[in-house]
């Protein structure tokens, strides 16, 4: 059981409640992959603003569930909120979305969703 992401934060907040654990899964589910799908479109169009906004969302979530690519995911935000058009995070990019699939996955076989 989970590989690609960690619960530890998520339970220190539930405090042993498992539906309000589920309830958390169920809103990474549905937050999180709809936020990778932006940035997923945003970064080849140059989108800077769209970029920043996604990743900037996808932060706390990203951090609470420990997925690993935290600082990965600020690089990205960071090309879109300073428009750092002298830079490419195409493989910060496939780095964040690869995790983010992952822990998708897992999240929905771990939790029945």
């Amino acid at each position: 059981m989970s590989k690609h992401y960690q619960l530890h934060r998520v339970r220190e907040m539930a405090e042993g409640d498992e539906d309000f654990i589920s309830a958390i899964a169920a809103a990474f589910l549905e937050e999180v992959p709809e936020d990778a799908a932006r940035l997923k479109k945003a970064v080849p169009e140059l989108d800077y603003k769209e970029v920043y906004q996604a990743a900037h969302k996808m932060k706390p979530t990203v951090d609470l569930f420990e997925l690993g690519v935290l600082d990965t995911l600020i690089e990205v935000q960071d090309w879109g909120k300073f428009e750092q058009t002298d830079k490419n995070v195409d493989q910060q990019l496939q780095i964040v979305l690869t995790a983010v699939e992952n822990a998708v996955n897992e999240i929905k076989t771990d939790f029945g969703l």
